[in-house]
């Protein structure tokens, strides 16, 4: 399935306490797909914006950094990040990006929800 942006763009504000606006333009709804996927959106940060610390409970979450530089936190440590890398936050863990660029950071966001048993 290609798609089209569907140009829809909702703005949060502290997005879990984080500083500032992220810019959430959602690619598929979880319908659209045949996994138990329930997110899956690009995600624009403006130059010192962040997502706060939060934790995932049965489901994971990855970031694919397309574009800046930024740093992810998982609590404990402090990582950099920039266009090309990928962050898996595995379900139980918590983790937090802020743009410490220049320029927009923008990554893809996608959140499966993890397999129980």
């Amino acid at each position: 399935m290609i798609i089209r942006s569907k140009g829809i763009q909702i703005i949060r504000r502290n997005l879990f306490e984080g500083k500032g606006e992220a810019e959430i333009e959602p690619l598929f709804t979880s319908d659209e797909f045949q996994a138990p996927i329930r997110f899956c959106a690009r995600v624009r940060l403006v130059p010192g914006c962040s997502i706060g610390l939060h934790q995932h409970i049965d489901e994971d979450e990855l970031y694919f950094i397309i574009e800046g530089e930024g740093e992810v936190s998982d609590g404990d440590s402090s990582f950099p990040v920039s266009s090309g890398h990928s962050i898996l936050t595995r379900s139980g863990e918590s983790h937090s990006i802020e743009n410490t660029g220049s320029s927009d950071l923008v990554l893809i966001a996608v959140i499966p929800q993890a397999h129980t048993q």
